[in-house]
C-alpha cells in the first residue's frame, strides 16, 4: 500500500478544488426547486403536501442508489463516475424548466438525485487515498464550501432570476452552466499529478463485512440525525420566510444566502483549527468527535430558538444554525474516510449516506405533515431540534476508535 505521506507531497489541489466545484453545483441544483416554490407553486396548483412530496423524490432514487454508487466509486474510475453523474443532472436541471405539473416534477426529481448520487462516494475515495490525518481536515473543508455556497448561491441567483425572469428560464440556465464544469474536470484529471484514485479503480470489500462494522452505524445515526435540520432548512426555508415572517421573495434570497454564506465560511475555518489542534498533538479522532458534537449541539439550539421567535431572532437564529452547519462539515467526512480507508472509503460512505439522506425524505414529508396539523413550524422546529440532540449522542457513544479499519482480502 502506498504510504499516505508520500500521497500527500503530490495530492492534487486543483482536483480537490474541483470536487469542490461540484458540490457547489450539486447543492446549487438540488436547492433550486426550493427557492422557486413559492411561486411554482400556484403556478402549477401544487398543495403543500404535494410540495412535500415533489421536495423528499429527489431522495427516493439518491438514497437507495448509495451503495451502487459507492461500489462504482470504488472500483471504477472516479474521473468518468463524476463525470456521467454530473451530465445527468445538468440534464435533469434543465428538463425541469419545461415541467407542466406534478408528475414531471417528480420524475425529473428523481433523476436529479441518480446523477448526484456518485458526488460523496467519489470525493470519500479521493481523499481517503490522496490526504493524510493532518491534512484531511482541511480538505473536507474545502469541499464543504461548495455544499455551503450552493444552496446559498442558489438561493440568491434563483431568487433574483424568478422575480425578474421567472421559474422556467431559471432552471433551463442552471442546468447549462452546470455542464461548463466538465471540461476543466476531464482536463485537470488528465494531466494532474497523483491521479491513480481517478483513473483507476481499487478492490471492493465485501458489504456483509461492511454492515458488521458497529463504527459504521454510529457515523450512519449521526449523519442522518445532522441531515434532518439541514434538510429541513434547505426545502423549507423560502416558505418559512416568505409565508410565516411576511419577507418578500428577494428579501428570502438574501437571508437564505446568508446562512449559507455563514455555513461556507464557518466549515474551511473549521477544517483549518481541526489540522492546527491534530498538528499541536491531539488524536485526530478525538478532535473530529469533539467537533461534531459541538457543531450538532449548536444546531439544536438555533432550532429551539426558531420555534417560538419573532421574525428578526428567527433570522439570527438561523444564521447561527448556518454557522454550526459548516462546523460538522470538515470532520463528519475525515471521520468516514479515516475509518473506511482507502479501500472501502467510498462504498462506508455509500452506505452512511443512504442512511443520512433518508432525512431528506423523512424531513421534508414530516415537516409537511406537522404544519397542515398544527398549522405553524413550532412544533417542525422542536422535532429538528430533537432528532439533532440524538445525532450529537451517537458520536462519543456509537463510534470507537477513529483508525482505519482492518479488512480481511485487501491490500
Amino acid at each position: 500500500m502506498q504510504d499516505n505521506e508520500a500521497l500527500s507531497r503530490t495530492a492534487p489541489w486543483p482536483v480537490v478544488t474541483l470536487l469542490a466545484a461540484a458540490v457547489f453545483i450539486n447543492y446549487f441544483d438540488r436547492g433550486n426547486l426550493a427557492t422557486a416554490s413559492p411561486v411554482l407553486q400556484g403556478q402549477l396548483g401544487l398543495s403543500d403536501w404535494q410540495m412535500g412530496v415533489v421536495f423528499s423524490a429527489f431522495f427516493w432514487s439518491y438514497a437507495p442508489l448509495q451503495p451502487l454508487a459507492g461500489w462504482l466509486a470504488q472500483r471504477y474510475s472516479v474521473r468518468y463516475v463524476l463525470g456521467c453523474g454530473l451530465a445527468l443532472w445538468a440534464l435533469a436541471t434543465m428538463l425541469m424548466g419545461l415541467a407542466t405539473g406534478f408528475a414531471t416534477l417528480l420524475l425529473l426529481r428523481v433523476a436529479l438525485g441518480i446523477g448526484e448520487s456518485v458526488s460523496y462516494p467519489c470525493n470519500a475515495k479521493f481523499l481517503s487515498q490522496q490526504t493524510t490525518l493532518a491534512e484531511r481536515s482541511a480538505a473536507n473543508g474545502v469541499i464543504a464550501v461548495g455544499q455551503a455556497l450552493g444552496p446559498g448561491c442558489g438561493t440568491l441567483a434563483g431568487g433574483v432570476l424568478l422575480v425578474h425572469f421567472g421559474w422556467r428560464p431559471s432552471f433551463v440556465l442552471f442546468g447549462m452552466l452546470s455542464l461548463l464544469w466538465l471540461g476543466p474536470w476531464y482536463l485537470v484529471t488528465r494531466t494532474s499529478a497523483g491521479q491513480q484514485p481517478l483513473i483507476r479503480g481499487r478492490a471492493t470489500v465485501s458489504y456483509r463485512e461492511l454492515l458488521f462494522t458497529r463504527s459504521l452505524w454510529g457515523t450512519s445515526l449521526g449523519h442522518f440525525c445532522g441531515n434532518y435540520a439541514y434538510y429541513f432548512t434547505l426545502t423549507w426555508l423560502p416558505l418559512l420566510l416568505v409565508k410565516v415572517h411576511g419577507f418578500s421573495v428577494s428579501q428570502m434570497a438574501v437571508i437564505g444566502a446568508c446562512v449559507y454564506g455563514a455555513q461556507a465560511l464557518s466549515a474551511p475555518l473549521t477544517g483549518w483549527l481541526c489540522n492546527w489542534w491534530i498538528r499541536r498533538g491531539a488524536g485526530p479522532g478525538e478532535v473530529w468527535k469533539t467537533t461534531m458534537v459541538i457543531g450538532l449541539c449548536g444546531v439544536a439550539a438555533a432550532m429551539s430558538v426558531c420555534a417560538t421567535a419573532d421574525s428578526r431572532l428567527a433570522v439570527g437564529s438561523l444564521l447561527v444554525a448556518g454557522v454550526f452547519f459548516g462546523v460538522q462539515s470538515a470532520p463528519l467526512g475525515s471521520i468516514t474516510q479515516t475509518l473506511g480507508g482507502p479501500s472501502a472509503a467510498a462504498q462506508w460512505m455509500g452506505i452512511q449516506n443512504l442512511c443520512a439522506n433518508m432525512a431528506g425524505i423523512v424531513a421534508p414529508l414530516l415537516t409537511a405533515a406537522v404544519i397542515q396539523t398544527t398549522g405553524n413550524f413550532v412544533w417542525a422546529f422542536i422535532v429538528a431540534a430533537g432528532v439533532t440532540l440524538t445525532g450529537a449522542a451517537a458520536y462519543p457513544f456509537f463510534i470507537g476508535r477513529v483508525t482505519p479499519v482492518i479488512w480481511a482480502n485487501t491490500p
